[in-house]
């Protein structure tokens, strides 16, 4: 067997009380494409940042091609011929894709000129000798998410790069514009080139891997291949039990309007239009998720209608109460939960102990406040239960939030959310950068919650989880919901295509 292009011996990494990474051992074979699973805070970033000279490891060695090397920087994984193609895109995006490539590589004619010419040319020949369909001269921020990354990989291509890492590459991507990616990565292993694919997404490591590496409390505890194995088998490595992957429900059974939204307009930070006319209704007992690629105005719709951000024109009716201007304690106490997604600036007090962020949203009312004193006993019992309830992985209660893992950080917000009594329950990337045990744990309390008579919004990038929660499903684009569908009749071609602005009487011209 030819010898690696990359080997790792005994990798460990040590940060002040957490043992990131524990005696790694690790191979990746020339034109593979080697998947890495792992819960959240399993040591995956960990190793990939010391491949990459992020970090430097305490123990271990690495080999590039058989000969040890010292990696201490990106600049010195760069010319041992490693690229990282980053979850959130290191582009500037005021500038063209041909600047963002110069940029640190300049050519220059004569001693003054930049010649961005030549570069415009090599990168026309890197796209055409991969599949990696670009406009060098088109500026970045002008281009779609998808075009965006192959940009990411000529960069790191046009670097030398023969080991690519790419994090989470799917993560804003349409289904269509996975299976472009995918293309792109088996065009890249059949001309020589090696891949490190971290994802979490369990059908796409069945799809594109070669071989499958599983980390877990900062060890690798397997390796397999996609023939050998399955995504409840390689769930089960990753979280050590069995999971329930497929998430149990009945039909819903719809009832009285909770949610009506009218015409809604909102701006996003710069003052630019991102929620255009959105029209949807939410009924009790029913789940209507709103499936869209990140940036298309989610995060504003659920601002709006939770109050944390100003409407500029339309109506939001929560159970016949006009809530379009409310504050958000107005629409709390109107009757709804929250499960916000960016946890730690709207869902949590970081500095709190855990018992008083489980009353953030209760802590003035009875029984744990009394003639405007608060009521620790109360607090302390009402934090005991739930985090027994919602297994909630903390010393005790009084330990602070910014202690605990992600995963139980979002059981925090969720056990406090989904134990008031609320009639709607708006749940934006509920399960964004946690574990598949807490995924599986959060998705059967908003089922839970649906078949008590909650009406539930739901907003989420994956896909897969959207069609497995809801009962219908609206996608959104450019701020507008461009369709709604039933979710028993949807499929992943469907609402990839709605999910790009295209209806399907439009795919079929």
């Amino acid at each position: 067997m030819d010898e690696p292009v990359l080997r790792v011996r005994g990798i460990t990494k040590r940060f002040p009380g957490v043992l990131a990474n524990d005696h790694i051992d690790l191979e990746l074979r020339r034109g593979e494409v080697l998947a890495m699973l792992g819960e959240n805070g399993a040591g995956k970033s960990t190793l990939m940042n010391i491949i990459y000279g992020l970090y430097t490891q305490d123990e271990g060695e690495i080999y590039i091609n058989g000969r040890q090397v010292e990696i201490r920087n990106p600049e010195d994984a760069i010319r041992c011929g490693i690229g990282m193609v980053h979850q959130h895109f290191m582009l500037v995006p005021v500038l063209t894709v041909a600047e963002n490539l110069m940029l640190g590589m300049e050519h220059v004619r004569g001693y003054f000129f930049l010649d961005k010419e030549r570069t415009i040319r090599e990168i026309e020949a890197l796209s055409k000798q991969y599949g990696l369909e670009v406009d060098p001269r088109a500026t970045v921020e002008d281009l779609p998410v998808g075009a965006q990354q192959r940009a990411e990989i000529i960069k790191v291509l046009y670097r030398g790069a023969e080991i690519l890492i790419l994090d989470e590459p799917t993560a804003v991507l349409t289904p269509q514009e996975a299976d472009d990616l995918f293309m792109v990565v088996r065009s890249l292993t059949e001309q020589g080139k090696s891949i490190i694919f971290i994802t979490h997404k369990l059908r796409e490591v069945m799809e594109i891997a070669d071989r499958i590496v599983v980390l877990r409390g900062g060890k690798l505890v397997g390796t397999t291949t996609p023939a050998e194995t399955s995504r409840a088998e390689l769930a089960n490595m990753m979280v050590g039990r069995e999971v329930l992957l497929q998430v149990e429900k009945e039909p819903a059974a719809p009832g009285e309007m909770v949610l009506a939204v009218r015409d809604l307009r909102v701006l996003d930070d710069r003052e630019h239009p991102a929620v255009n006319g959105v029209t949807l209704e939410v009924r009790a007992g029913e789940v209507l998720g709103v499936a869209g690629v990140q940036g298309n105005g989610q995060r504003e719709l659920v601002e709006a209608l939770t109050g944390l951000r100003k409407v500029t024109g339309g109506q939001v009716q929560l159970l016949g109460h006009d809530t379009t201007h409310a504050a958000p304690r107005q629409v709390i106490e109107i009757g709804t939960a929250h499960v916000p997604e960016d946890r730690h600036k709207h869902g949590l007090v970081l500095a709190y102990p855990v018992e008083d962020d489980l009353v953030l949203c209760t802590y003035y009312l009875p029984p744990f406040t009394r003639s405007f004193n608060l009521q620790p006993y109360a607090i302390e019992t009402n934090a005991v239960n739930l985090v027994d309830a919602f297994d909630i992985r903390t010393p005790t209660v009084a330990t602070p939030a910014s202690s605990l893992s992600g995963g139980n950080q979002q059981k925090v917000i969720v056990a406090r959310e989904f134990s008031r009594n609320v009639k709607l329950l708006i749940a934006a990337q509920p399960t964004r950068g946690i574990d598949v045990g807490s995924i599986e744990f959060i998705h059967k309390n908003i089922i839970a919650q649906r078949d008590a008579g909650v009406a539930v919004l739901l907003v989420s990038a994956e896909l897969d989880e959207i069609m497995a929660l809801s009962d219908r499903i609206a996608v959104i684009y450019k701020g507008e919901i461009i369709d709604t569908v039933p979710a028993e009749t949807a499929t992943r071609e469907q609402l990839g295509l709605l999910m790009a602005g295209v209806h399907e009487a439009e795919a079929g011209d």
